[in-house]
């Protein structure tokens, strides 16, 4: 029987890593703990400005000069441009961390088809489209895929329908792929955290007052009692991501306080 590596858990050395969403929350907070454990980064993210910060954090702890690969992920132009350049910097990809995404309110009532295709278009177009072109480079490298989901794609919720639809796809999507890969030894799966301190509900138009009842409200809807911060999603992703997790594909990994096991009583 083979000798369990207990390097493995903690170490992502050498590892040509894609990260998108790297700009905020948890892709960026993901970038820095994977900068810490040895990876070398390709950070792509929409506002250049939070993405060099992200950069600047990620030497500061210890990693190497992130490769920068700006762009809004829903231009297939700026999608082939972050493959081409990831694979021509460094030659090779070993990990992708699908982390873009946005979160929207709206229900069946309120949600237009604007928003509805944006939803769509970021959450789950521009995954299937960038992991589609990273698929043959990490064939080669026998590499591995984390998508970030969420709990709304398990559990159903109302009033982020577009949202809730597009996380549902993500988790399939993680499921067939890991099943169509894993003869070639690439293995995909998922994080699906609930309710995580960003500013994601922020952006999605939540006020200060609306946010700070909802972070309280995590107290009565997460079993462990309160909302999870990144850095406990990211240590979950480095776990899929590495060699540690060499047995495990197709997974759709709650990170989420208990939340997806709770029932009204």
């Amino acid at each position: 029987m083979a000798t369990a590596d207990p390097c493995k858990v903690s170490s992502l050395k050498g590892k040509v890593t894609l990260i998108t969403g790297a700009s905020s929350g948890i892709g960026a907070a993901t970038s820095i703990l994977f900068a810490k454990l040895g990876a070398q980064l390709a950070l792509n993210g929409r506002d250049v400005e939070n993405l060099s910060k992200t950069a600047k954090q990620c030497t500061e702890n210890g990693g190497a000069e992130p490769l920068l690969v700006p762009g809004d992920l829903t231009d297939e132009e700026t999608v082939k441009k972050t493959i081409e350049k990831t694979i021509s910097h460094f030659g090779r990809l070993d990990v992708l961390i699908n982390s873009a995404g946005i979160l929207a309110m709206g229900s069946i009532e309120t949600t237009d088809m604007v928003q509805y295709d944006r939803v769509m278009d970021i959450n789950v177009r521009s995954v299937y489209h960038l992991t589609h072109l990273a698929v043959p480079h990490l064939i080669k490298s026998k590499g591995s895929i984390v998508n970030v989901s969420s709990v709304n794609g398990q559990r159903s919720f109302p009033g982020v329908l577009a949202y809730c639809m597009s996380k549902s796809a993500i988790d399939q999507f993680t499921r067939c792929t890991a099943l169509e890969l894993a003869p070639k030894q690439v293995r995909v799966n998922s994080v699906c955290p609930g309710v995580i301190v960003t500013e994601v509900h922020k952006r999605a138009g939540l006020s200060e007052e609306q946010y700070a009842k909802f972070l309280e409200k995590c107290k009565e809807t997460h079993a462990l009692g309160r909302p999870g911060e990144v850095e406990e999603v990211t240590q979950a992703i480095a776990f899929l991501a590495s060699d540690a997790a060499s047995f495990i594909t197709g997974v759709n990994l709650p990170v989420d306080g208990g939340r997806h096991a709770m029932c009204p009583r």
